[in-house]
């Protein structure tokens, strides 16, 4: 088994490599994004020059791939930071030497399609990676909290420690319990997507973090369904839930709910199962540090992270 890669911590003076993984961004939203991490305290770089493409993807497979080879090798670059999602990391998965990232390994950023390249990154190079907010579709109306949340989770004495809700927002307990494993997850319709492929994930002992954005509760059923189908929720050791923005019923205002679907489909599992957690598409944002060892306590309503996840810098 591969030993799990754990990166260096990021600290004010860092330089964050932005990178473009999936779609494209606009000049105003990169240099407003490019101002707000210096007013933070670091150093902004890019592997290849700006520009605004005209289709839903930001350049060709091999710019994108190159691109994240460059950011990972390059010795000054301290973390990378994907300034949005949308679609298109998959398609770069098969041409990622995951033996060259490994070498190098550093903090890598963001959710949504980038779950992609965490669940690939997890399953090739057994790296541990963030699900957080984004450069330009995120951190440029984020509120402070999810700002430090985020430069708190890239600091060394951070973890182990608890991962806490904001205070109006309570964690909801779908299934009590407690249950370790690592975390893993993220976008469940990316998730989906991978499995059949060499890149899926293996939910064994994990604790399944899901979360998507604009998909109807048929959607989200179908999802699920296929996950229970394909049997890999089986040996899952316990579930947490993020959010569903947008995810309700246009047509069937009356019929189920994300959660109803949830509630059909996970429980019966009998996993330990917290819901509400503040991670997804949500204006309020904490960061995971997806590949390490957590703890839910769902009766109690805790998470704890029980590893160190960044070492010293």
């Amino acid at each position: 088994m591969k030993k799990k890669r754990k990166p260096f911590s990021v600290l004010q003076g860092s330089t964050i490599g932005l990178i473009s993984p999936s779609g494209p961004t606009k000049q105003e939203s990169f240099n407003k994004a490019t101002a707000l991490l210096q007013n933070l305290g670091f150093n902004v770089t890019t592997a290849r020059p700006f520009r605004e493409y005209p289709g839903y993807l930001a350049g060709s497979i091999e710019e994108r791939v190159e691109e994240l080879h460059t950011l990972f090798v390059d010795p000054d670059v301290d973390a990378i930071l994907s300034l949005r999602g949308g679609y298109g990391s998959a398609s770069l998965l098969p041409y990622l030497d995951f033996d060259l990232i490994a070498r190098h390994h550093k903090p890598f950023l963001g959710y949504s399609d980038v779950t992609a390249l965490h669940i690939a990154l997890w399953q090739k190079a057994k790296m541990i990676t963030f699900h957080s907010p984004m450069a330009t579709s995120d951190l440029l109306k984020a509120p402070q909290s999810s700002v430090n949340h985020l430069l708190a989770s890239l600091k060394a004495e951070t973890y182990p420690g608890r991962i806490m809700n904001p205070e109006n927002l309570p964690l909801t307990t779908m299934m009590p319990g407690i249950a370790e494993g690592e975390l893993v997850g993220g976008n469940l319709s990316v998730l989906t997507s991978l499995i059949g492929t060499p890149y899926e994930l293996d939910l064994r002992g994990k604790i399944l973090f899901l979360e998507d954005v604009g998909e109807e509760p048929y959607a989200i059923d179908r999802m699920l369904t296929q996950l229970h189908l394909s049997g890999k929720l089986h040996d899952v050791s316990g579930f947490l839930i993020g959010t569903w923005e947008g995810c309700e019923s246009e047509d069937y205002k009356d019929g189920d709910t994300v959660d109803d679907v949830l509630t059909r489909i996970l429980t019966p599992y009998k996993k330990p199962m917290l819901s509400n957690l503040q991670a997804g598409h949500s204006r309020l944002q904490l960061t995971l540090p997806l590949g390490s060892r957590v703890r839910i306590d769902a009766t109690a309503q805790h998470i704890y992270v029980l590893e160190q996840v960044v070492l010293p810098s």
